[in-house]
């Protein structure tokens, strides 16, 4: 299990800071949810 956070200056910029240090990581059977932070960030 590996646990990335991030923080911004809105909820939408940690989130998105959050998704973008997932890409590089790599390795078999990557999994993670896309629905963290969904619900405070209005789309």
């Amino acid at each position: 299990m590996l646990c990335v956070t991030a923080l911004g200056e809105s909820v939408r910029k940690a989130q998105q800071l959050a998704y973008d240090t997932l890409v590089p990581i790599q390795f078999e059977g990557k999994q993670y949810r896309r629905d963290i932070g969904h619900r405070a960030v209005k789309r």
